[in-house]
């Protein structure tokens, strides 16, 4: 019983551990040093109705 709780504790330590230096990676260069991310692309907005729920121009 005791190995199995161990052995689940190691796999969520390593699952958890794994996932910051793959959030970091889009964020370096060629030679590995940090360099400034894109900026992410701005979210499209749903189409705009208005309280009939039929399309009006949006502002």
């Amino acid at each position: 019983m005791t190995k199995m709780v161990a052995t689940a504790l190691l796999t969520l330590a390593l699952t958890l551990g794994s996932a910051a230096p793959a959030s970091a990676a889009p964020c370096k260069d060629a030679k590995g040093k940090f360099v400034k991310c894109p900026p992410k692309a701005p979210v499209k907005k749903a189409p705009c109705k208005d309280a009939k729920g039929r399309f009006i121009k949006c502002k």
